[in-house]
């Protein structure tokens, strides 16, 4: 990976990944410049390339060295979006950062209505494309049944999660990592954080060039993610609890195991030693549970010493506003 065009911080970096778009790069700088320039405010532009092979990386180094404001940040090969929006913030400077998809699909006009939103004091702003160009059946239909999904498991409303459309409180959204298809789940991570969270209607306009990176195929590791997202919400804060099911599960199948034992030497007149695949399977069931309450107990201690610290850096944010 490399970066060009280090800057000194600003107040606004934008954040925007790219995978094949050669024929939007310049017409999203176009897009993008003026509007950046007319905030009155001091911003940097981060371009990330998921290892393009169509040229976008070629126009990207000649755009950078001719805008002060544009960085770069290139990746020998295509890693997806999520780990080039993480790249992307990693290298942000910003105190608050703006992302946003790079096939002119987003309305980079929309942003100044996002920072006059953040102002109120939100931690997160994000789009819905309340007025979405895409196809009907493969893209409209999907997305809101996996808003829908995500919504309920994540506790995060929103109408429109799959919009990259968003405005992030820099501090916080540098805590979190992504990875696999977690970029769609970046309102939920930073839930988790104690993150406000609204949303604004933002334009969408129809894809000019290029083709669509999206497919059924990513549907398991969304689902993996998902899954991934609930338990941390869910349990956290207390993992105790999801340890505990996990025992609890361990020791009743050593008391079920136990049993049959003191069964047959019961009914059947056998002995202990007669049964050493179940004594070995309730031996091992029971240390399996012990493990898992300690698991639990160990998490419960680690979440209660560092608890302290991020209830005082909540605050410490919320008092400074």
């Amino acid at each position: 990976m490399n970066t060009l065009n280090a800057t000194t911080q600003p107040y606004l970096s934008i954040v925007v990944p790219l995978y094949n778009e050669v024929e939007s790069v310049d017409r999203l700088w176009a897009a993008l410049h003026p509007v950046c320039e007319g905030l009155g405010r001091s911003y940097e532009v981060v371009l990330v390339d998921d290892g393009s092979r169509d040229g976008t990386r070629d126009r990207l180094r000649e755009l950078a060295a001719q805008f002060k404001t544009l960085r770069v940040i290139l990746f020998r090969n295509n890693f997806g979006q999520s780990a080039a929006m993480g790249a992307g913030f990693e290298a942000s400077r910003g105190e608050v950062v703006v992302a946003m998809d790079g096939d002119l699909q987003n309305d980079p006009a929309d942003i100044p209505m996002l920072l006059k939103k953040m102002d109120e004091g939100y931690d997160v702003v994000a789009g819905w494309r309340k007025n979405r160009k895409d196809k009907l059946v493969l893209r409209k239909v999907p997305s809101k049944i996996a808003n829908k999904l995500i919504c309920s498991l994540t506790d995060v409303k929103l109408h429109d999660t799959g919009c990259s459309l968003k405005a992030f409180r820099g501090d916080i959204l540098r805590r979190i990592t992504l990875y696999g298809e977690l970029h769609r789940f970046i309102p939920a991570l930073l839930r988790i954080e104690g993150a406000e969270i609204t949303e604004l209607p933002v334009n969408h306009h129809p894809r000019r060039f290029g083709t669509s990176k999206y497919n059924l195929t990513r549907t398991f590791r969304v689902v993996m993610d998902l899954t991934s997202i609930r338990l941390l919400m869910k349990h956290l804060y207390n993992p105790l609890v999801f340890f505990s099911h996990i025992g609890g599960f361990f020791l009743l199948s050593g008391v079920i195991s136990f049993a049959a034992m003191v069964y047959q030497v019961v009914a059947q007149n056998r002995t202990f030693a007669d049964m050493n695949i179940l004594l070995s399977m309730t031996v091992l069931f029971w240390i399996a549970a012990a493990q898992f309450f300690f698991f639990g107990l160990i998490g419960k201690v680690i979440v209660r010493t560092g608890s302290r610290k991020t209830f005082l850096q909540v605050n410490a944010r919320s008092e400074t506003r």
